[in-house]
C-alpha cells in the first residue's frame, strides 16, 4: 500500500475539521476518499467542499464499499466502540476520536477485537503532541524527578448555561454519558495517567447540576492513591471563572509545575528522602532548590494533524503510535471510577467493575436515581 484511503464517519464540527486537512492533502500518504453522515444537510455541504469524495449515509455501507483502507470515527461518544469494531472486523485500520467510549464494559469489548486484529488502531489524543507535556513525561519517566509523591491538577472550563441549552443531547446521561469529566477533561485525564501512571483507587465528589440546569456533573474534586503510596488530587469545573489550569507533580527530587504553557522544574540538589535521613542540624531546614525553566519547543505541537500523520505512518511504515487506541480505556477508567465513587459514596478500585458501572449508568439514563 502506497496511499491510505481514509473514510471519515461524522461530518460535524470535529469531523469537518479532520476533513479539511485530509482533503487539502496535509497528511502525507493519505487521501480522503469517503465521508459518511446521517444528516443530509451535512452530506450536501461535504459534496460542495469535496466533490470528488464518495458520500454515504450509513457507515456500514461505507465500511463494506471497498473504497476505504482506514476509517476515522468522529461521531458522538456512545458510537465510537461499535463503529470501530465493525471496521476492525472488516479488516480496516481505525482511528477514533476521544473518548474511547462512555463506559469501560463497551471499550473492553472493543479493545479485545483490536487485540485480535493486525490492523492499526489509534485514538485522537492530540494533546500528547504538546511539547510541554512530552517534556514533563520525559522528566518523570527518565527518573529526573525521582519517585512521585503527589500529583495535583486544577483545570477549569467555564461554560454558560446557553452552551448546554444549544443542544438537547448536551449534558445528559443518554446523550453524552457525563459532564465535565467526559467532555472537557478527556485530554487531562489521559495526560495525567500518561505522565504519572494509573492510580489504584479513587474517592470522588461529583456535583450534578450544581451551577447549571443539567443532569450531569459540573463540579468535581477527586482524591486518588497510587501503588507506590503517592497521592493525587484532580479538581475540575465548568462554573469557575477566571479559569485555572495548573498541573503539579512532586517527586523525591523536586517539583514540576505546568501553567500558562510553561514548564518549571524546582529541582532539589539532594533528594528529599536522602536529606530527611542525613540532615542532623537540629533546626528547620530543607534541601537546596534550583528553579529551572525547562526549554520546550514553541507552540502546542502538531495536534490533530500530527496524530493523523502518525496513524498513517504506522500503516505505511510501521511507525510506533503516539496514541494507541487500546490506551483510550485508561482515562475512561479514571472518569468511570470518579463517577462510580460519587454514586456509591465510597472508594472505588481501578480498574472499575465494568458491569457495576454499566448498571449504575443505565439507572441514571432511565432516571431511577
Amino acid at each position: 500500500m502506497k496511499l491510505v484511503r481514509m473514510g471519515l464517519i461524522g461530518f460535524g464540527v470535529i469531523g469537518s475539521n479532520h476533513a479539511r486537512y485530509l482533503g487539502n492533502g496535509e497528511v502525507s500518504g493519505a487521501v480522503l476518499s469517503c465521508i459518511c453522515d446521517i444528516n443530509p444537510e451535512r452530506l450536501r455541504l461535504a459534496k460542495e467542499l469535496y466533490p470528488h469524495v464518495k458520500l454515504f449515509d450509513d457507515y456500514r455501507k461505507m465500511i463494506a464499499s471497498g473504497e476505504v483502507d482506514a476509517v476515522f470515527v468522529a461521531t458522538p461518544h456512545y458510537e465510537h466502540p461499535p463503529m470501530a469494531v465493525e471496521a476492525l472486523k472488516n479488516g480496516l485500520h481505525v482511528l477514533i476520536e476521544k473518548p474511547a467510549g462512555v463506559y469501560t464494559k463497551q471499550v473492553l469489548e472493543m479493545n479485545e477485537v483490536a487485540g485480535k486484529s493486525d490492523r492499526v488502531f489509534g485514538i485522537m489524543y492530540n494533546q500528547r503532541t504538546n511539547p510541554v507535556y512530552q517534556k514533563a513525561r520525559d522528566l518523570v519517566k527518565s527518573g529526573e524527578l525521582g519517585e512521585i509523591k503527589r500529583t495535583n491538577w486544577i483545570i477549569d472550563w467555564y461554560r454558560p448555561q446557553s452552551y448546554y441549552d444549544s443542544g438537547g443531547w448536551r449534558a445528559t446521561w443518554s446523550g453524552e454519558g457525563g459532564g465535565v469529566l467526559l467532555n472537557q477533561d478527556l485530554h487531562q485525564l489521559d495526560l495525567w495517567q500518561w505522565i504519572c501512571g494509573m492510580p489504584k483507587r479513587v474517592r470522588a465528589f461529583c456535583y450534578y447540576g450544581k451551577y447549571h440546569n443539567i443532569e450531569v456533573e459540573d463540579d468535581v474534586t477527586a482524591f486518588v492513591e497510587y501503588e507506590n503510596g503517592a497521592t493525587g488530587v484532580f479538581v475540575t469545573s465548568t462554573a469557575m471563572t477566571p479559569e485555572t489550569n495548573r498541573f503539579e507533580i512532586i517527586g523525591d527530587r523536586g517539583k514540576i509545575v505546568i501553567e500558562d504553557g510553561k514548564l518549571t522544574f524546582y529541582r532539589l540538589r539532594v533528594p528529599e528522602r536522602q536529606f530527611n535521613r542525613e540532615y542532623d542540624g537540629g533546626k528547620i531546614a530543607k534541601p537546596e532548590c534550583w528553579k529551572c525553566e525547562i526549554p520546550v519547543e514553541p507552540g502546542q505541537g502538531g495536534q490533530h494533524r500530527e496524530i493523523t500523520q502518525n496513524f498513517v505512518n504506522a500503516i505505511l511504515k510501521g511507525e510506533k503510535l503516539l496514541a494507541p487506541g487500546i490506551e483510550g480505556i485508561n482515562g475512561l477508567q479514571i472518569s468511570n471510577a470518579m463517577h462510580l465513587s460519587s454514586w456509591l459514596d465510597d472508594w472505588v478500585e481501578i480498574p472499575v467493575d465494568p458491569d457495576l458501572f454499566y448498571e449504575k449508568l443505565m439507572e441514571k439514563i432511565h432516571g431511577k436515581n
